[in-house]
């Protein structure tokens, strides 16, 4: 998906919202959607991976190749004392 593709989706959700057509959670979970997707064509076979632990940690999405990259990744982004563990994003 090109950036183009990605901010008429976001646009179309948000037309949807504005219309009536859609809840809150229902824009959220299709512009998450938009947003993976772009980045995920963006970064070539990298897919998203969410992090679940402590603070600054919990509900952290990285893109990686694999999971330990993530975990890499996850790791650069929060302070060295925080506990946390990655999964793929389906």
């Amino acid at each position: 998906m090109d950036r183009i593709s990605a901010l008429r989706n976001v646009e179309e959700a948000l037309a949807a919202f504005e219309a009536g057509e859609c809840s809150l959670s229902d824009l959220e979970t299709d512009v998450r959607s938009v947003l993976r997707t772009y980045a995920a064509d963006f970064e070539g076979e990298m897919r998203a991976y969410r992090a679940s632990g402590d603070g600054p940690a919990d509900g952290l999405v990285v893109l990686a190749a694999s999971a330990p990259e993530a975990r890499e990744r996850v790791a650069d982004l929060v302070d060295d004392s925080v506990t946390f563990s990655v999964s793929a994003v389906d």
